[in-house]
């Protein structure tokens, strides 16, 4: 198995590197996350003209590798942008089952001029499940939704929705409403980022594509949206290890350097082992879904991996650093908060165990 990038990826990815680096650092970071907004136009246009806001859409110009490179380099720096939450996941979910009519939206997202945001988890929903209890009737050739979705990620600003709703006749489908027709009150979430509660209320829709029962291409949207989410953390971990390890070599106690204490580098050691671990794992779940397998076990085989990685990296980096881990001026805290909020996104840890325990019975050795 390969896991070297090719000269088109490895190019994506230095130069999705160099705009983020570009434009942030803790200062702009925070300035921008404290705005109404939350995130930068201008970053979004960068983004644009790269063409990073419409990959995925034409799955014979990029695929789910092209995305990993790029979510792990927005967990790098730490980037408040919506990609995958306005753009690619929705995005992707219409390039999948829309009209060619719908299709048309896709141009705009990709030159960043229109917000789509995919309305699906509701109160109460753990896990990356289909189940829904907002509801669609159908009166003639009308549909309407009855319920509420809360948190939708990028819901706050998106002009779209892509909305999942369960149907009369039994399944779920995925309506297309335009944000003007929907109640909706945004908020910020802990880890810098911006979401909103929709209210759905008789609300007009539109079925996406022919209708009908679309579980399948909801669970893959979710699938893919966990392996976006992995390699972000991925990122994130990465560059919480590398703060780690130089503030390691550069404070000092009892007048030598932290990095002569023995026990501390091997905890930092420790720290390199979860990273490596996760990104064997995220790499896992990208190739799976790049060769055409969406199978929530993987899925659920690396965010469970990604969420223990995470968490570890993310104590291990504040305990380290101390009392400065904790300020808002330092990075390290905005990382192991965005750390925190990625597992639990789309099932903590323990919600993907839920989901992995039904097939222990078909191995003959299990380590937990």
């Amino acid at each position: 198995m390969d896991f070297h990038l090719t000269d088109e990826q490895e190019l994506l990815r230095n130069i999705t590197d160099e705009v983020l680096e570009r434009n942030y650092d803790v200062e702009k970071r925070l300035r921008v996350i404290e705005t109404d907004l939350g995130w930068s136009r201008e970053v979004w246009s960068q983004l644009a003209e790269m063409g990073i806001l419409g990959l995925g859409f034409d799955p014979d110009e990029a695929g789910q590798i092209e995305l990993m490179v790029v979510f792990t380099e927005i967990g790098k720096r730490l980037a408040p942008e919506p990609v995958a939450a306005a753009a690619l996941i929705p995005g992707g979910v219409i390039a999948e089952l829309g009209s060619d009519e719908q299709r048309k939206v896709l141009d705009e997202v990709a030159e960043g001029r229109t917000l789509l945001a995919l309305a699906h988890h509701e109160p109460g929903m753990r896990g990356a499940t289909t189940r829904v209890a907002t509801r669609a009737e159908r009166q003639g050739d009308a549909w309407t939704l009855t319920g509420r979705k809360n948190p939708v990620l990028a819901g706050d600003s998106a002009d779209v929705f892509v909305v999942s709703a369960a149907l009369p006749d039994g399944g779920v489908g995925l309506f297309v409403v335009s944000a003007d027709g929907v109640a909706r009150r945004g908020f910020p979430t802990f880890d810098g980022q911006r979401a909103a509660q929709l209210d759905f209320d008789a609300t007009p829709a539109e079925p996406l594509g022919s209708g009908g029962d679309a579980t399948v291409g909801l669970q893959n949207a979710l699938i893919r949206h966990q392996s976006a989410l992995c390699a972000e953390a991925v990122g994130a971990m990465a560059e919480a290890l590398r703060l780690t390890t130089e503030y390691l070599k550069s404070r000092k106690q009892f007048g030598v350097p932290l990095s002569t204490f023995q026990t501390l580098t091997q905890r930092a050691a420790d720290m390199y082992v979860s990273l490596e671990l996760a990104r064997s794992m995220s790499f896992y779940a990208a190739m799976s879904i790049a060769d055409g397998t969406f199978d929530p076990v993987i899925a659920a085989r690396a965010k469970l991996q990604i969420s223990r990685s995470g968490r570890h990296i993310a104590q291990e980096a504040i305990q380290l650093h101390g009392g400065i881990g904790v300020t808002a001026e330092y990075p390290v805290g905005h990382y192991a908060a965005r750390l925190t909020a990625i597992d639990q996104s789309l099932g903590s840890a323990d919600d993907q165990l839920r989901v992995l325990i039904p097939g222990l019975s078909t191995y003959g050795t299990v380590a937990l």
